[in-house]
């Protein structure tokens, strides 16, 4: 399927590679079902979450894993139900990146990460109850 992306232009997305957030993104409800771009090229640590259905809606991810020694994230049952969750090998964690004009003050957000069942493409982002993760955790120090 082609996708008209405001900062990538047309890309070719196969539809069976879209991830479906039953309660979209907070903030971002509307906006359900999303791509992740660049994350199978081993280039970068950054990557996009690209939504499907609304071209300009695009997030700045990576992994939380390699910018904070010894994260970790607890999934409520409920989500490990809603995500369909059956084995921990096929989940994939992400953080959003912020990326304001002052590239100093780049950073995560470690307290809600996204967590991906990369098997049923399931996605939902998920707040921490862990009072040490920090909603601003800069990358540049």
């Amino acid at each position: 399927m082609q996708l008209n992306t405001a900062h990538f232009g047309k890309i070719e997305i196969n539809e069976e590679d879209f991830i479906y957030f039953p309660e979209g993104i907070p903030g971002f409800e509307q906006s359900k079902r999303y791509a992740l771009i660049g994350h199978d090229t081993k280039d970068s640590v950054f990557f996009w979450l690209q939504s499907v259905d609304m071209p300009e809606l695009c997030f700045v991810v990576t992994d939380p894993f390699m910018v904070y020694d010894g994260y970790g994230v607890d999934v409520e049952d409920e989500d490990v139900e809603l995500l369909e969750i059956t084995d921990t090998n096929k989940v994939l964690t992400l953080t959003i990146v912020v990326i304001p004009e002052n590239m100093d003050e780049i950073r995560v957000n470690l307290k809600a990460p996204i967590i991906i069942n990369t098997e049923k493409k399931l996605g939902k982002q998920i707040i921490q109850q862990n009072d040490n993760l920090p909603i601003r955790y800069y990358l540049k120090s």
